[in-house]
C-alpha cells in the first residue's frame, strides 16, 4: 500500500480548508489582557488620571475597610485579608490597566463645541500621560457609534482626538471600541475607517484596531437565524481584537425591565456565551460589561456595592470572561481583589497538574494538551495582573515564564 501517496493526496485534498482554518482561527495572539476596563467620560479625562483614581480607591478602603477583617467582612470575598496588602500594591502601582475615553453613552452630547472640546483636551491628557511615563498600559476611545444620526460626530471626535493623541507618539496598546453594532457591513466600514485613517495620520498598516461592542440583538441573532457577532469577528480583517458585551442597552433591547437589568440575567448569559462561541479560536477576546450599581454613600451603601461587584466579577470569571468594565474609583478594590481571589484559588491545582503533565507524572486526573494550555494561560494571566509572583509559579511548577508563554500559545487544536 503506497501510504505516502495516499497521504500526499489527502493533503492536497484539505490544504484549502486546512488554510482557511489557519487564517480564520489563529489561536491566542498572546500578550497580556488587562483585567477591566475603565470608562471615563472625555469632558473628566485629565493627565495623572489613573493614580488619581488609585489615590480615591486607597482612601475609600481606608474609610470603609481600614484593616484585613473589616475588609473581609465587607466585600465577602473568602481570602480577602491575605490579599489586602496585594490590592494596596497593584492600586499604588497601576489603578488602572486600560482606559477608555468615552464620547459616547457616557459622555453624552452637551453639544458640537463642547464635544470638541473634550475630544482634544482627553487625546492632550493621554499624550502627557504617555509622554511621562504614567499612562495606563492599554488605552483607547469610544466614539459615538456607525448610525446614521451619530456617525459624523463620531468621525469628528474621533479624529480630533487622534490628532492631539498623535503629536510625537505612537499607539502602544491603543483601540478604538465601535459601540451598538448591528450589521457586518458596518464591521466592513469600521475597517475602511482605519485603513483611511492610518493614511491620514502616517500611521503603518493595520496599527489601528478596534473592539465591537455587542449591546444589539442583532448583533447577537440576524433576521436568518445566524450568529450576526461571529461573521462580525471574521469580516474584520484581523482588526477586531476585543468583543465587549453592553449589558444595559442590550437588556433593554431584550425588553428587560430596568429594576432585572444586569451582568446575570438570562438574556445577558445567552448573549455572552454566543460571544464567547464566535470569539473562540480566533484571537479575539472578551469582556463583561459594567454593574450600575456603584459603591458610593456610607458604609453600607459600600459595602453593598462592593459585594455586588466582586460577586458579579467571580461570575464573571468562572464563565471564562476575564475582562469588565469599572465606571468609579470605588470599584477597583474589588476589581482586583476579586480577580486576585480567583487566581490565588486556581493557582495550587494548575500549578500540580501542570507540573504533572509536563513531567508525565502518573496521578488521578489525566490531562489532554489543551487542559494543559488552558492552565498555563491562567497562569500567565494570574502574573499578568499581579495575582501570582513569577517566583512562586516557577517553583510550583518546574517551568519559569518563557516556558508558560510557549504552552500557553501552542496550538493544539
Amino acid at each position: 500500500m503506497d501510504l505516502d501517496g495516499i497521504a500526499g493526496e489527502l493533503d492536497q485534498q484539505l490544504s484549502t480548508v486546512d488554510y482557511e482554518r489557519e487564517q480564520a482561527y489563529p489561536g491566542d495572539p498572546g500578550g497580556r489582557q488587562p483585567v477591566h476596563t475603565v470608562y471615563v467620560p472625555a469632558d473628566r479625562v485629565r493627565p495623572g488620571l489613573a493614580a488619581a483614581w488609585g489615590a480615591q480607591a486607597r482612601a475609600v478602603l481606608a474609610e470603609h475597610a481600614p484593616d484585613v477583617a473589616a475588609l473581609a467582612a465587607a466585600t465577602g470575598v473568602d481570602g480577602a485579608a491575605e490579599l489586602r496588602g496585594r490590592v494596596l500594591a497593584k492600586l499604588t502601582a497601576e489603578p488602572v490597566e486600560d482606559l477608555r475615553v468615552d464620547l459616547e453613552d457616557g459622555f453624552g452630547a452637551p453639544g458640537e463645541a463642547e464635544e470638541d472640546a473634550a475630544a482634544r483636551s482627553a487625546g492632550r491628557a493621554l499624550r502627557e500621560d504617555l509622554a511621562a511615563g504614567t499612562a495606563p498600559p492599554f488605552f483607547g476611545v469610544r466614539p459615538k457609534g456607525l448610525e446614521p444620526a451619530l456617525r459624523r460626530r463620531g468621525l469628528r471626535s474621533l479624529a480630533l482626538f487622534l490628532t492631539e493623541l498623535l503629536d510625537g507618539t505612537g499607539l502602544p496598546g491603543f483601540v478604538i471600541t465601535f459601540p451598538k453594532v448591528t450589521s457586518v457591513t458596518q464591521v466592513s466600514a469600521a475597517v475602511w475607517l482605519c485603513a483611511r485613517l492610518e493614511r491620514e495620520f502616517g500611521l503603518a498598516d493595520g496599527e489601528l484596531r478596534f473592539e465591537l461592542q455587542i449591546e444589539t440583538t442583532q448583533a447577537i441573532l440576524g433576521p436568518d437565524g445566524r450568529a450576526t457577532v461571529a461573521e462580525m469577528v471574521h469580516a474584520s480583517e484581523g482588526r477586531c481584537v476585543g468583543l465587549h458585551y453592553g449589558t444595559y442597552d442590550y437588556s433593554a433591547a431584550c425588553g428587560v425591565t430596568a429594576a432585572l437589568q444586569s451582568m446575570a440575567h438570562p438574556v445577558a448569559d445567552h448573549a455572552k456565551m454566543v460571544m464567547l462561541l464566535a470569539a473562540a479560536g480566533t484571537g479575539v477576546r472578551l469582556s463583561d460589561g459594567s454593574t450600575n450599581i456603584l459603591p458610593v454613600g456610607g458604609a453600607a451603601e459600600v459595602h453593598a456595592g462592593w459585594r455586588l461587584h466582586a460577586r458579579l466579577i467571580r461570575r464573571s470569571l468562572d464563565s471564562a470572561y476575564y475582562q469588565g468594565w469599572d465606571l468609579h474609583p470605588h470599584q477597583l478594590p474589588t476589581r482586583f481583589l476579586a480577580t486576585y481571589a480567583f487566581y490565588r484559588d486556581a493557582f495550587p491545582a494548575a500549578a500540580a497538574r501542570l507540573r504533572a503533565y509536563r513531567e508525565r507524572i502518573a496521578g488521578t486526573v489525566l490531562d489532554e494538551p489543551a487542559t494543559a494550555q488552558a492552565m498555563a494561560i491562567a497562569l500567565v494571566r494570574g502574573l499578568d495582573c499581579g495575582a501570582l509572583e513569577a517566583a512562586e509559579v516557577t517553583a510550583a511548577v518546574g517551568a519559569d515564564r518563557a516556558e508558560l508563554d510557549a504552552l500557553a500559545r501552542r496550538r493544539v487544536g
